[in-house]
């Protein structure tokens, strides 16, 4: 920090310059033309809009091929190129930026959906691409970027407005100064980031040992859950009537789209948004069907459902909500509905299945007991504030702080 302090004492005491994006460069556009056909079987790599938003330094080491003719007006991209999202599903990731920082030796095209940025003759020496990657994903950027944007449920990038932006132009040592800085930041989250996944690994597996010792206790009786339930299925909603449902329609109800990421739902439905009403009592609801998702189990507390999920109602309070759920959640149980198809090739489960379902059943008191212990394992397998994860939350914090200070420049009067 204070060799930059330094450095900017001594080459810009008086703040740097601020230029348009349309001043320093131009904008070129993906590939264009291109049938979904063209991508079966390519013989040129391209970078997709996955890699633009992974990676602030783009990776030119792809397996992603595009069909492109010898004699084809396409534009490849180049050392310095800047790489833009032009679309997204969601307001806080669109307009995503990815440098290239290294010169490519083939030819790579862009994507059909984003477009590049290309420095002019004039400025092209005046930028260093490592500099670059970090000040186009700083968080003063990001929300130029967002005011850009337009759309309801899809975000594009105005290009017209994007190319307004302004962003400074300080003296090359003090840009790749901070490249350093940054870059050191990078591979110390990227240490932390490793630590972090083996930690969890370790706690999710601490969690499943004791749901196993804990859940299949020998000395308890053993019945089957349609002896303790009933099945109610969801509303049957036609596709091009869901709409009625989903917005302004009188009766809220949920989907697996809804609450589902990476075919994982949690244990209790998450509100969504204020057209669902809440419910009086918690109800233990099966994914009906889906690869990978059927049999997998939530504790609902909002809206209706739909018929691609079917209630499990309990017909007796011998069984505690929360213990059940921890049982239906394990894997043997999951995997052996998913496997099972109902006769069908995609994953199916009716209510015969979910009826036979085994359940080891212990005393009221010891379910509540179970329960506790469980609910801790749980947490801690999930819980950011507790341990490695906490350090780098903090640490991500730190960096977020030091990009906003280090990249937040004196624009120089343009008088000077």
């Amino acid at each position: 920090m204070s060799k930059i302090n330094n450095l900017i004492k001594e080459l810009c005491p008086n703040g740097v310059r601020y230029y348009k994006l349309s001043e320093i460069g131009n904008q070129f556009n993906g590939l264009s033309g291109k049938s979904k056909k063209d991508f079966e079987n390519g013989n040129c790599k391209y970078i997709t809009y996955t890699n633009i938003y992974n990676n602030p330094s783009t990776n030119l080491n792809v397996e992603d091929y595009v069909q492109v003719k010898e004699n084809e007006k396409q534009n490849e991209i180049k050392y310095k190129d800047i790489l833009v999202a032009g679309s997204s599903e969601n307001l806080e990731d669109s307009g995503m930026v990815s440098v290239v920082t290294k010169e490519p030796n083939e030819k790579i095209y862009l994507n059909s959906f984003c477009f590049g940025f290309r420095l002019n003759d004039v400025f092209y020496d005046k930028y260093n691409p490592d500099f670059l990657k970090h000040l186009f994903r700083d968080k003063n950027f990001r929300n130029k970027i967002i005011t850009c944007s337009f759309g309801v449920t899809r975000y594009n990038l105005s290009k017209e407005k994007f190319l307004k932006i302004k962003i400074p132009c300080p003296p090359l040592e003090i840009q790749e100064e901070i490249a350093i800085i940054f870059d050191k930041f990078g591979e110390l989250e990227a240490e932390l980031e490793a630590e972090l996944e083996a930690e969890l690994e370790a706690r999710k597996s601490q969690y499943e040992f004791w749901r196993e010792k804990l859940l299949n206790n020998g000395k308890y009786s053993v019945v089957s859950l349609g002896d303790y339930a009933t099945f109610s299925q969801g509303i049957q909603v036609d596709p091009k009537d869901q709409k009625d449902y989903c917005d302004d329609g009188m009766v809220p109800f949920l989907r697996i789209v809804d609450f589902v990421k990476d075919d994982e739902p949690p244990r209790y439905i998450i509100k969504p948004d204020k057209k669902y009403i809440k419910k009086e009592n918690e109800e233990m609801v099966m994914i009906r069907y889906g690869a990978s998702a059927a049999g997998k189990v939530f504790i609902n507390k909002y809206g209706a459902i739909a018929n691609n999920m079917f209630k499990i109602n309990l017909t007796t309070n011998e069984i505690d909500i929360k213990y059940l759920w921890h049982y239906l959640s394990q894997d043997k149980i999951y995997k052996s509905l998913n496997n099972t198809g109902g006769g069908s090739t995609m994953p199916a489960i009716n209510f015969k299945m979910a009826s036979s379902i085994q359940v080891v059943l212990p005393p009221k008191e010891e379910q509540n007991r179970i329960v506790k212990i469980l609910d801790k394992f749980e947490e801690l397998a999930n819980d950011i504030t507790v341990g490695l994860p906490a350090e780098i939350e903090l640490r991500r914090k730190q960096y977020e702080y030091y990009r906003n200070k280090l990249l937040s420049f004196e624009e120089l009067s343009v008088s000077e």
